[in-house]
């Protein structure tokens, strides 16, 4: 069996703010798992981060997982700003309050026990993976029925 979980992640709003819905593909080996979920009123920040914080606490055990996102947001976030935002109180470098805080510590804290890499793949460009994750997060969304 392979020693790392691949998660694929992706997010969706239609109109932002707006519905919106988050998507993941885990794969562990030849075993697959699909999750998604969404909000009534939210962006699609908040749901790209949903779609990674929703991969990591769907994990039972501490795991070695490597995350493909089609999200600067999510990617640059954790790997470049986010550590500054918390040695700076969850402030911006403009001294302003982080936007997401609630989900980016939600983040911080499902990282912890894990050993993460990061992909970023260009999003709806024929990656079939995160053209999956990005089918999930579509059928997240609420009201619309998915699609």
């Amino acid at each position: 069996m392979p020693d790392c979980v691949e998660a694929f992640t992706d997010g969706a709003c239609k109109g932002n703010p707006g519905p919106g819905g988050w998507g993941v593909l885990l794969r562990w080996g030849e075993v697959e798992q699909e999750l998604h979920g969404g909000e009534r009123a939210t962006t699609n920040n908040r749901m790209e981060l949903m779609a990674v914080i929703a991969a990591f606490e769907s994990l039972k055990q501490a795991s070695r997982i490597r995350v493909t996102t089609d999200s600067q947001y999510v990617k640059r976030g954790v790997g470049e700003w986010m550590p500054r935002w918390k040695r700076n109180g969850w402030l911006t470098a403009d001294r302003k309050p982080v936007k997401n805080r609630d989900l980016w510590e939600r983040l911080d804290l499902a990282l912890g026990q894990h050993e993460v890499s990061w992909r970023w793949v260009k999003g709806h460009a024929g990656h079939a993976e995160n053209e999956r994750a990005d089918r999930l997060a579509n059928q997240g969304v609420p009201s619309l029925g998915g699609r």
